[in-house]
């Protein structure tokens, strides 16, 4: 069903339905701004053709989108420095080399600092893991998006510490560890466990995604291959908007995460329905 919509919120944005058909020119068009809000779009919330899918599949960032990011407000702290002293000690690319799956945490720890000086390892995990926890509303958004069908995937630029949020929050009760940046190797068979994955995808080795982060369009275009799916039957939910609106550039849906309640707003202006009863 198509929706004519005039939404108000300022972080939400709107793509066309046929985006494989428009992405060069929308790659033409004026880059989306918080003022040009209205858009006429269609969002499919129904099954697929043959009845395996419900749509939209929703794809989540995870820090300070679903999971607090504890390298803000306590990392620092651990080192005994502010942000700024910080992000001026570090290297400047080993977190990122990390992230890409491009080296391991004992690599890391050699080069975290530019100068060399000696990294508490396991002090920084754990520092790491005390932080994590949901933000607020998110927990329980996340179940009533569950109780209600909705396949979700972790779409995340984080290193194989993802791992330490799993373990403490359990995210894959709601969702599957998909598309990480680090350099994963896995089957969907594996993600199935957890998750409800689209079916004709068990067994089908899920490609790495090391080298690749988000904004790159090309992380994008291969997540979207990989679920075998148009991009305007996505909504991408991210706190970033650089992320945000790379997604859109190629007809995915964006969302500008603020809060779980405009987020839940935001949703239910899109058509996506939300029971807190679970009930269908």
């Amino acid at each position: 069903m198509a929706l004519n919509l005039r939404i108000a919120y300022p972080h939400v944005m709107h793509f066309p339905v046929k985006p494989f058909l428009k992405v060069q020119r929308m790659a033409q068009s004026p880059q989306p701004t918080q003022k040009t809000l209205a858009a006429s779009f269609t969002v499919s919330t129904s099954c697929t053709f043959d009845g395996s899918r419900k749509l939209p599949v929703l794809l989540f960032d995870i820090m300070d989108t679903i999971v607090r990011d504890p390298f803000y407000h306590d990392v620092p702290p651990f080192f005994g420095m502010s942000f700024k002293e910080l992000i001026e000690c570090k290297h400047p690319t080993a977190w990122i080399e990390f992230e890409k799956g491009m080296i391991d945490e004992m690599e890391l720890s050699k080069k975290f600092f530019k100068d060399g000086r000696p990294l508490d390892l396991e002090g920084l995990k754990n520092c790491m893991k005390r932080g994590y926890s949901y933000l607020n509303g998110v927990e329980e958004l996340l179940h009533a998006l569950k109780q209600n069908g909705y396949e979700m995937h972790a779409l995340t630029n984080y290193p194989i510490w993802y791992k330490m949020i799993e373990d403490k929050l359990n995210v894959s009760t709601y969702m599957s560890w998909t598309f990480c940046s680090c350099n994963i190797v896995c089957h969907l068979s594996e993600v199935d466990r957890t998750v409800n994955v689209l079916p004709s995808l068990s067994m089908r080795e899920n490609p790495c995604f090391n080298g690749k982060r988000k904004p790159d369009h090309e992380f994008f275009m291969e997540v979207l291959g990989n679920l075998k799916i148009e991009p305007g039957s996505c909504i991408f939910i991210d706190d970033r908007l650089e992320n945000v609106q790379a997604a859109i550039e190629i007809g995915i849906v964006g969302l500008h995460f603020k809060d779980a309640e405009l987020l839940r707003e935001d949703l239910s202006g899109l058509g996506i329905y939300i029971s807190t009863s679970g009930s269908q």
